[in-house]
């Protein structure tokens, strides 16, 4: 290889590659449709979440301005940055590219795609659909399943929730969730807050922190009051993080926490 990546010598099994998508994907910035294209790929890179790239020849190029600033990936190369210029508005650094990729990314003809922040623009649609936080991945699943197994969920020592009637929510790469209907809740130990979170998969969820015995336990609990159509059965059921409550009883059985990014 004449360019090889220089994070390949050290981390050799490290996992990129672009797969087509057969969605059409459209986004909008400052009142104009800045990319519109049905010949997108979605970028897998390990420890990432998916990533869309898109043709540069379905991109409105002539909104954009090229910027100084770049950044290096070991494995990729060297990106440059491009800023949207559109009604009025401006997304500094919003788009990237790799016009010269190391040659394990010229396989995969990642020069002839470029990125965009998903924060950075106003609107992403996959179809007609508007989408959030990030693509969705088509190798993810999320089942919410009922189950009459007894759940138990203790916080501050007092039990919290206990029910049999829960829906279990499993999604992929993720702990194993428990949805539990509002009745066989403490709600008199619950406060709603003014958090409110985003899932590509399940919708907008808000929260609520627990007090109990004069502890208050922050954002522990939320609730997808008006999921997307997709996952309908979690409608108006309280999760509780399984890593910051005291535990969570399955059967009877206290559960290993998990460790993850919520974890506190």
């Amino acid at each position: 290889m004449a360019n090889p990546a220089p994070g390949y010598r050290k981390n050799p099994d490290h996992h990129i590659r672009l797969e087509p998508s057969p969605r059409r994907v459209r986004v909008r910035f400052g009142d104009e449709w800045i990319a519109d294209s049905m010949n997108m790929m979605l970028m897998y890179e390990a420890r990432h979440l998916p990533v869309y790239y898109f043709p540069l020849e379905d991109v409105r190029t002539d909104l954009l301005a090229p910027t100084d600033h770049s950044t290096h990936c070991p494995y990729k190369g060297d990106a440059s940055y491009w800023t949207i210029n559109a009604g009025g508005r401006t997304s500094e650094n919003a788009v990237w590219a790799y016009p010269a990729p190391y040659d394990e990314m010229t396989v995969i003809n990642l020069e002839k795609y470029c990125a965009f922040y998903w924060d950075r623009v106003d609107h992403w649609y996959e179809e007609d659909e508007e989408v959030f936080v990030h693509p969705r991945d088509p190798h993810k699943r999320v089942d919410a399943i009922a189950s009459s197994r007894p759940v138990q969920v203790i916080v501050g020592g007092e039990t919290v929730a206990e029910t049999a009637r829960a829906h279990f929510l499993f999604e992929t790469n993720l702990p194993t969730r428990y949805y539990i209907p509002r009745d066989d809740v403490r709600m008199d130990l619950l406060e709603p807050t003014t958090s409110s979170s985003r899932c590509p998969y399940k919708g907008v969820a808000r929260y609520w922190s627990a007090t109990v015995n004069g502890t208050t336990h922050e954002d522990i609990a939320w609730c997808y009051e008006d999921p997307i159509p997709e996952c309908p059965k979690i409608k108006d059921l309280i999760c509780f993080y399984n890593e910051n409550v005291d535990a969570i009883l399955v059967d009877g059985r206290e559960l290993e926490k998990p460790v993850t990014k919520w974890s506190r």
